[in-house]
């Protein structure tokens, strides 16, 4: 029988895989969360209730990437998923009761009076609020990695609440109010797509000055990745990324300032987020419990992996097609009418 965990490189395939499922889970899920953080805002009912028809047929579906990514690390990577898990605790659960909040709220606010519309609209807002920074704060405590303990977590409860995971945590907040904004650009228009407008520049200011206040940060937390960045030939090999991400917050700002560019600030808004996603990526590789664990030594046996694979390689296409597919059928500018 041909051994497929032999012939592959099965730890790194779903590396790459689950990876890719946080990504799509940020990208997808981070533009209905930054709708949100700025629902309150908006300036009139009806620019809310543009807002939230412009996500309704798609932002429950697009956290079936959140249970991708953690499912195919409890799966694959039995280790990490041991050792991460009680050191995010409580940013975990804080981050779900967010996501509940703003799952009931989204239902509610539909069928609510309009003094109840009031009440759902914040509830909606503090829910995707606290996913938001949670899910910042995790990354940051991540990237500074947990103590260990041979195979466990040695650390305490709060470890994961740190000065530079508060920053992370801002961060990832106002990347996500960046990507609602260009996405409601991109499906609104008249007053709701002016005020976007105006908010995704305020937005795109902080999250320029956060990416830099990260990437001067990180090469200072550890000297392997100021090493894997500033030694020759790396230097040179990976300096398009910082110059990429320079000159897609650049082309954002001029197109949210050009009333014709509709689609171009959301694309390069979603660039933005590809090339910091990258540069951590090539940071902590091949670390899947920074700087403990390798994602060779955190992996589950061959076998399993491979066992997994054939469980996954089928169903990932459907996914992808059924996603594409509703951005297709729901593709256009949204109406504020109940019924859209």
């Amino acid at each position: 029988m041909f051994d497929f965990s032999s012939a592959l490189d099965l730890p790194l395939i779903w590396g790459l895989l689950i990876a890719t499922a946080v990504f799509l889970y940020v990208f997808l899920d981070g533009f209905d969360l930054g709708i949100g953080i700025l629902f309150p805002f908006a300036p009139s009912e009806t620019c809310r209730d543009k807002a939230m028809n412009s996500i309704a047929p798609f932002w429950d579906g697009n956290e079936t990437w959140l249970v991708l990514g953690g499912g195919g690390l409890f799966a694959a990577f039995p280790l990490a998923y041991a050792v991460l898990l009680p050191a995010f605790y409580i940013p975990i659960i804080l981050m779900l009761l967010g996501l509940i909040m703003r799952g009931v709220a989204f239902e509610f606010r539909f069928k609510a009076s309009p003094k109840g519309k009031t009440f759902w609209t914040y509830i909606f807002h503090f829910g995707s609020l606290a996913a938001a920074i949670c899910q910042g704060m995790i990354l940051g405590a991540f990237i500074q990695g947990v103590e260990v303990d041979g195979r466990n977590f040695a650390g305490g409860p709060f470890d994961w609440a740190t000065g530079f995971s508060v920053m992370t945590g801002i961060a990832v907040t106002f990347g996500y109010a960046l990507l609602g904004a260009t996405w409601l650009v991109m499906k609104t228009d008249g007053e709701t797509q002016a005020w976007a407008r105006s908010v995704a520049g305020y937005a795109l200011g902080f999250v320029a000055f956060f990416m830099g206040l990260v990437s001067f940060v990180m090469p200072l937390m550890d000297a392997r990745v100021a090493d894997f960045w500033f030694s020759a030939p790396n230097i040179y090999l990976l300096a398009p990324i910082p110059l990429l991400t320079i000159a897609l917050i650049a082309f954002t700002w001029r197109d949210l300032h050009k009333a014709d560019a509709e689609y171009r600030p959301f694309l390069s808004s979603l660039g933005i987020f590809v090339m910091g996603y990258l540069g951590l990526g090539l940071s902590l590789y091949p670390w899947i419990v920074p700087f403990n664990f390798t994602i060779w030594q955190a992996a589950a046996a061959g076998t399993s992996l491979s066992l997994l694979l054939v469980g996954v390689v089928p169903l990932l296409p459907v996914i992808l097609a059924y996603t594409g597919y509703a951005y297709y059928v729901f593709r256009g500018k949204t109406s504020h009418e109940p019924m859209y």
